[in-house]
């Protein structure tokens, strides 16, 4: 937990550089809400596949994934230029990837991956108010990608924007409902910050069974808002 800002470093930089591509499904589920690569692609953003620790089949009452929408082929060298800042991203080289990314978003600003990938950087720095803008374009340039809404969302409830926040999160599980992180994130966010009880029981319950039951923190804070308890948990944090 106490390296959340690299593991979410890294989520992102496995996520599209188009902001396109779908994210790695083998992203780690991710406690501390700072930093996170977005997926591999630059191809124009589809959906990312539920972070694998998280998977499970979704409740009855929720939709089926919408299938990913065809994508068009991305540049090529602004592909490697995109893996070139991952590779710097993933050996702890910020300042390179930072730079890679940000030289990304003027060459090819219709791609959603470089501005994601800064967005989290900026977040990590804590430059919230440059996060939330970058994480606007990515999700202006790839809308149905739900890590960048979930990302996006996380921002905004750093930055005190909670109905934006709420919004974020609401649109990254409306694109996958299987993806447990923002069903997380929703219902702390109606625990801490909105004070909707009800809603975050039902949202923790849709979580833990998104993730097979496994998460025994989550299963607690639960427990205490079925027994009614005032107390509220402030060390809840987000997922990536």
């Amino acid at each position: 937990m106490r390296s959340a800002e690299r593991l979410l470093a890294a989520l992102l930089a496995s996520a599209a550089l188009a902001g396109c591509s779908t994210l790695s499904s083998t992203v780690q589920a991710v406690k501390d809400s700072v930093v996170t690569p977005v997926a591999n692609a630059i191809a124009p953003a589809a959906p990312a596949s539920a972070p694998a620790k998280t998977v499970a089949a979704a409740p009855a009452d929720v939709a089926a994934k919408k299938p990913e929408p065809v994508r068009p082929p991305v540049d090529p060298a602004a592909q490697r230029a995109f893996d070139n800042a991952l590779r710097a991203l993933r050996a702890g080289r910020t300042d390179d990837a930072e730079r890679g990314f940000r030289a990304l978003t003027q060459s090819h600003p219709d791609l959603g991956g470089p501005h994601a990938n800064l967005g989290v950087l900026y977040r990590q720095a804590g430059k919230l108010d440059q996060s939330v803008a970058a994480l606007e374009k990515a999700v202006a340039a790839s809308p149905d990608q739900p890590v960048f809404q979930n990302q996006l969302g996380i921002s905004y409830r750093l930055a005190g924007q909670f109905a934006k926040a709420r919004a974020a999160y609401e649109r990254a599980i409306e694109l996958d409902p299987t993806y447990a992180s923002p069903v997380l994130n929703l219902g702390i966010l109606n625990d801490l910050y909105l004070g909707d009880n009800a809603r975050a029981l039902e949202l923790y319950v849709r979580y833990i069974a998104l993730s097979g039951g496994k998460d025994a923190t989550v299963a607690k804070w639960a427990t205490e808002l079925k027994n009614r308890k005032p107390e509220k948990l402030l060390t809840k944090k987000e997922q990536p």
